[in-house]
C-alpha cells in the first residue's frame, strides 16, 4: 500500500479557516479510492502561497526528504506554492526523492504543469497586487487610509448604506496623540530618543500595538518616512507609496526600497494634524543638526550601514529577559532592552 500525505493551505483571498477541512476531505476520499494510506495532513492557515516561509510546508518537506511517504495529495498546484521559481524547485526536491505530487485538479504533476500553472500562478499574484494598489490608491486620493494605522489615531468602522464596511477612515486618540506631543517637545528640547523611550516605559505608557517604547519607535528613519519623529501624519499630510516592497530571494522575507518622490501620493488631511508646524520644524532642525558633521559634510543614515555580522550575531539572549544582545561599544556586548528601553535589570556585559 503506497503512503501519502496530505497538504492544504488558504490564503486571505476570501477564503476561510473551513477551507483547509474541505481540502482534507476531498483528498481523503480521493486517497481511500486509490487504496493509499494517509499518514499524516499538513497544513498553512491564512498564508500567502507566495512564501515558502510556511510551518505547514516546511514540515512537510522535511518528513518527505526523510522518506515518510511516497505521495503527496493536494487540491490543487498552486496549494504549495503561486511562485514559478518555489514550484520548479519543489517539485525538482520531490521528483529527486521519488516522491509523487497529485493534485485533484490536474492529476499527477509534471515538467508541463510545473510550467504552465506556475506562470498562471504567478500572473495572478502580479494582477492581484496591481488591483489592490489600485484600491489603496483610491482610498488615499480621498483622504483615507492606504493601509495600516499610526500611533496616534483609531480606526472608524463605518457602513456605507448597502451593509459593506467603509475602510479607510480615522480619527485622533487624544490619549495617544498627547504622547505624540510630548515626544516631540522632549526632542526639540535636546532629549534623545533612547531617554525618551526609557521615560516612556518607567512610567508603564503602553507603545504602538502594545509593544515597549524602543529609539527606533521615535528615531525611525527620515528618507523613509519612519518612526514617530518622522511620520508627516502628525502635521496633516497622508503620504503614501513612500517605499515599495519586494521579496529577497536568499530569505524569502519582504525588503523595503525607497520610491523616487516624484511617485509619492500625497494628500492633506489637516482634521488629523496633531503636532503643530513650529514644533515639527523644530524637531526637524534638530535631526538636521545631529546629522551634519562640523565641516558641512552628511553623515550617512543609519540604516544605510551594513551592520557587520559576527559568529554569534542574533543568536545570543539576555539571561534575564531573553531579549535580544547589542554592541555596547567596539569591545563590549549588552542586553538591548537594558540598555534601549530601560524594560530589563540586566546591565552585565560581555
Amino acid at each position: 500500500m503506497s503512503i501519502a500525505a496530505i497538504y492544504a493551505r488558504y490564503s486571505t483571498d476570501l477564503q476561510r479557516e473551513a477551507s483547509i477541512e474541505d481540502q482534507v476531505r476531498i483528498c481523503r476520499e480521493r486517497a481511500d479510492r486509490e487504496g493509499w494510506h494517509v499518514l499524516q495532513c499538513y497544513s498553512d492557515q491564512a498564508l500567502s502561497g507566495a512564501n515558502l516561509l510556511r510551518p505547514g510546508l516546511q514540515d512537510l518537506m522535511r518528513d518527505a526528504l526523510a522518506g515518510r511517504f511516497s505521495i503527496i495529495l493536494i487540491e490543487s498546484l498552486d496549494r504549495l506554492s503561486r511562485d514559478l521559481a518555489h514550484v520548479a524547485d519543489l517539485f525538482k526536491r520531490l521528483s529527486f526523492a521519488d516522491i509523487r505530487i497529485v493534485s485533484l485538479t490536474e492529476g499527477d504533476i509534471g515538467d508541463m504543469h510545473v510550467g504552465l500553472k506556475g506562470t498562471m500562478g504567478q500572473l495572478y499574484l502580479k494582477d492581484l497586487a496591481s488591483k489592490t494598489r489600485r484600491g489603496l490608491r483610491g482610498r488615499v486620493e480621498q483622504g483615507k487610509s492606504g493601509g495600516g494605522n499610526s500611533y496616534g489615531y483609531d480606526v472608524v468602522v463605518k457602513f456605507a448604506p448597502d451593509g459593506d464596511r467603509e475602510r479607510g477612515d480615522r480619527t485622533i486618540n487624544e490619549a495617544e496623540a498627547e504622547i505624540v506631543r510630548r515626544i516631540f517637545n522632549a526632542y526639540a528640547n535636546g532629549k534623545s530618543p533612547r531617554a525618551i523611550a526609557k521615560r516612556l516605559n518607567a512610567e508603564c505608557i503602553p507603545g504602538p500595538s502594545g509593544r515597549s517604547w524602543g529609539p527606533t519607535t521615535i528615531n525611525g528613519n527620515r528618507k523613509r518616512g519612519t518612526g514617530i519623529l518622522n511620520n508627516e501624519m502628525y502635521v496633516g499630510r497622508l503620504v503614501w507609496n513612500r517605499l515599495r516592497y519586494l521579496k529577497d530571494p536568499d530569505t524569502d522575507k519582504r525588503v523595503s526600497r525607497l520610491n523616487p518622490e516624484s511617485e509619492w501620493i500625497i494628500h492633506d488631511v489637516p482634521e488629523l494634524r496633531i503636532v503643530d508646524q513650529p514644533l515639527w520644524d523644530a524637531v526637524k532642525v534638530r535631526q538636521n543638526s545631529i546629522e551634519t558633521d562640523p565641516f558641512g559634510a552628511k553623515e550617512p543614515e543609519f540604516w544605510d550601514r551594513r551592520r557587520p555580522r559576527y559568529l554569534l550575531s542574533r543568536l545570543m539572549t539576555c539571561g534575564v529577559c531573553g531579549g535580544g544582545m547589542v554592541n555596547i561599544n567596539a569591545d563590549r556586548t549588552g542586553c538591548a532592552n537594558a540598555r534601549n528601553k530601560g524594560t530589563c535589570s540586566n546591565h552585565a556585559t560581555i
